[in-house]
């Protein structure tokens, strides 16, 4: 009897379940979303690169357009295009990772990156090729590939996969600070309307402008 009686009390009454405290959830996802540093470092690899890229492109673009021997239009426009794709692929791809949104864009653009650099070194054994600074072409080449090789292993990391993995970061809404600080906003307008009214009224003229103007009308 002693026992059916235990059987049904264990039968009606509710199944006793853990359930961690919420703080302690809160903090494990604090703790996992913590940005990896090898996803910082193949991030600041991409920007620096585009940084790179862009400061070559305005450096060369005017040699290149003053040239005597320089190629036709199309080619030049085509050239200046598919640099400027390449730019804005290397720092989004960067953001992308960062942002959790994914990594195939960083290691495409790498891949893409290693094929040029090996296709420009075949190139460089047919041709002649005037390197920077006298750097023998296969250092220059193994110099070249570091860049895409430590995005490769960067992105490749268990830590940037598991960041990836988690998916985009959730984003934090926060209150228009204009919205906020109205008063502060509108006390520092005025003062810099008022600063620049002040300056436009009380600098000095100077004392040959008058002169200067009157014989520039009359030279004959």
């Amino acid at each position: 009897m002693a026992i059916s009686v235990l059987d049904v009390r264990d039968t009606f009454a509710a199944p006793h379940v853990s359930v961690p405290a919420r703080t302690t959830i809160a903090a494990d996802e604090t703790a996992v979303r913590r940005l990896p540093v090898t996803v910082v470092a193949a991030a600041l690899i991409g920007v620096l690169e585009a940084v790179a890229l862009l400061a070559m492109a305005l450096t060369s673009v005017d040699g290149v357009l003053s040239s005597p021997t320089r190629p036709a239009g199309w080619i030049i426009g085509a050239g200046l295009l598919l640099l400027a794709g390449w730019i804005v692929l290397c720092a989004g791809s960067g953001a992308a990772l960062v942002d959790g949104a994914g990594r195939t864009l960083l290691m495409g653009i790498a891949y893409a990156e290693m094929a040029l650099v090996a296709f420009l070194l075949v190139l460089a054994t047919a041709m002649p090729i005037v390197t920077p600074g006298n750097i023998p072409v296969p250092a220059l080449g193994l110099l070249a590939l570091a860049v895409p090789v430590g995005k490769l292993l960067l992105a490749s990391a268990p830590s940037a996969r598991r960041w990836v993995a988690q998916g985009p970061r959730t984003r934090v809404r926060r209150a228009d600070p204009v919205q906020t600080h109205r008063l502060l906003a509108t006390v520092t307008l005025a003062v810099i309307g008022l600063s620049l009214a002040a300056v436009a009224a009380l600098a000095p003229v100077p004392s040959g402008g008058a002169s200067d103007s009157a014989s520039v009308f009359t030279q004959p």
